[in-house]
């Protein structure tokens, strides 16, 4: 029995994920992204908002992350386990599914550990278009993991940078990320210590993966005019940044509800005021007003960005080979009869 076309599911495969991304290019792939995210938060009261649901161990953290719009609904599952590199594994992996509303059928079928590191970086840089300085050309990356060079390359696409500073308390992650953004149009520069890192940098980026409250930066370290973008915390107990640099910063995020619980502003009162990303990109709040304001986005990362990346694969791999169809739902020629279906297979 040959499956119908209402039991497929397309299915993008990590490598199929790896020929898309490199039939339309990293970094515009990376840009359009960005645009398809920028698009979803202009509408963001349209959506289904909840925190991530996690499921926290003394190994790490799963979660699920679901949304919809009213039409199309997507989840992204997702783990983060620091101690998995020392094993020879990844910190994080994922995979997400985009269904239709009406019917309840799954209408795609994703790995979303690839996925996960261009949207992150989309949204970084998206965001750096809203809140960096003017002209900013250098940033300092901190944490030279999975995550860098897609960062890198996303602030270069996007918001103009010439040149990368990189650190990493692990020499051998910072050699890797540097061997990688050979060739990329980036002058990189290695340095041996945050500070060093930091220096003429207008736009920060820490992307840690310690789950422990940490001080990647201190606040003697960040002077007046720089945008601070702070991916690396995303779970209770997880941070970055020393708390003054908070107090002296104007504080942008995603969906505050989550990010009480698991950003940088898990450090402050429960009212400390901060402002939503949507409210800027939708002009119903101000970004960066000055040269000596110093702007933070403290990002973990929502479920929108994900039915973003979702919606823009869907589209993507239509009429192409980077999908094979997955038999995944029960199809009856008679929909009360599913018994009758698996009698007839044996």
């Amino acid at each position: 029995m040959q499956p119908s076309d209402k039991a497929l599911v397309p299915f993008v495969s990590v490598d199929n994920m790896m020929r898309l991304i490199h039939h339309i290019g990293v970094e515009r792939m990376i840009t359009e992204i960005a645009a398809q995210i920028e698009e979803d938060f202009k509408r963001w009261e349209s959506f289904d908002k909840t925190p991530r649901i996690p499921a926290h161990s003394p190994h790490g953290v799963i979660e699920l992350m679901p949304t919809s719009d009213g039409e199309a609904y997507g989840f992204k599952y997702v783990n983060g386990h620091p101690k998995n590199t020392s094993e020879g594994l990844q910190t994080v992996t994922a995979f997400g599914l985009l269904a239709d509303v009406y019917t309840g059928y799954p209408t795609l079928l994703t790995e979303m550990t690839m996925l996960t590191a261009l949207r992150t970086a989309a949204t970084s840089a998206l965001v750096g278009k809203y809140l960096a300085p003017k002209n900013a050309s250098t940033m300092a990356m901190i944490g030279n993991g999975a995550q860098s060079e897609f960062q890198c390359l996303a602030f270069k696409a996007m918001c103009g940078i010439e040149t990368v500073r990189l650190y990493d308390i692990d020499p051998a992650a910072t050699a890797k990320c540097a061997a990688n953004l050979q060739g990329t149009g980036l002058k990189v520069v290695s340095c041996r210590s945050a500070e060093k890192a930091i220096e003429g940098a207008q736009i920060i980026t820490t992307c840690t993966a310690d789950k422990k409250y940490a001080t990647i930066l201190i606040d003697n370290m960040v002077g007046p005019g720089v945008h601070i973008n702070a991916i690396g915390g995303d779970c209770p107990g997880k941070t970055e940044l020393h708390r003054d640099i908070l107090l002296r910063s104007d504080i942008f995020v995603e969906y505050p509800e989550q990010t009480r619980i698991e950003g940088e502003i898990q450090a402050l009162d429960p009212d400390h005021p901060v402002t939503e990303m949507w409210q800027v990109i939708t002009g119903q709040a101000e970004g960066r007003r000055d040269d000596r304001q110093i702007t933070l986005f403290d990002s973990v990362g929502f479920a929108i960005e994900d039915f973003s990346a979702l919606r823009y694969v869907k589209r993507a791999i239509e009429g192409t080979e980077f999908f094979e169809p997955l038999d995944m739902l029960a199809d009856p020629d008679d929909p009360r009869d599913l018994f009758g279906m698996l009698m007839r297979a044996r």
